[in-house]
């Protein structure tokens, strides 16, 4: 046969970033799993960075070529603490009302992603084509360092999650606890 066999491109670019501030108890979850995040080997083209609470730099940074996006944080939905959310927060959320003053330290990811669109139009960069968020459900988010028992435990769920995304893991465990809203977890 003389057809030759298509060559597949490199991997899609992927950044994960962990969001929060780890002076406020579970509010440091983004962090840690990110932290955690570091000692597994990724695949090629998958960027891990602690954001903290650098929330502009996270916006400019999601316009900088990425695929795929997945933000890592706590999140608050009314669910029992320590529950891991995977949302699809890829379709713009819309420009942030024009009486909220842009604090860079306490942008939540919703800012961030309102601000893509604005600031993409004054840039060369481009919004990733999904953005998903990884998110837990907090129990305690006041001042002090060190997440709460159950959040804690919901970090290597996370990360086992997190690596089915990218694709760098098999396939989970039937008897493995099971995230909620769980969509659309086609590897990134």
């Amino acid at each position: 046969m003389n057809a030759e066999a298509p060559v597949a491109g490199p991997p899609a670019k992927t950044l994960i970033a962990g969001v929060g501030n780890i002076f406020l108890g579970d509010d440091g979850f983004g962090v840690e799993v990110v932290r955690r995040l570091g000692e597994h080997r990724l695949r090629d083209g998958v960027e891990v960075v602690d954001i903290g609470v650098r929330g502009v730099h996270l916006a400019y940074q999601m316009l900088d070529g990425y695929h795929t996006v997945l933000l890592v944080d706590a999140s608050a939905r009314g669910a029992e603490p320590g529950t891991v959310h995977l949302l699809d927060a890829t379709a713009p959320a819309g420009a942030p009302p024009h009486e909220t003053a842009l604090d860079g330290h306490h942008m939540t990811p919703d800012t961030v992603l309102a601000l893509l669109d604005t600031l993409s139009a004054g840039t060369d960069g481009r919004r990733p084509e999904r953005v998903l968020v990884v998110g837990c459900e907090p129990a305690d988010v006041t001042e002090g360092i060190g997440l709460s028992e159950p959040v804690d435990a919901a970090v290597d769920e996370a990360v086992g999650l997190i690596l089915r995304l990218v694709g760098t893991a098999p396939a989970p465990d039937a008897d493995a606890p099971h995230t909620s809203d769980e969509r659309n977890t086609t590897p990134c």
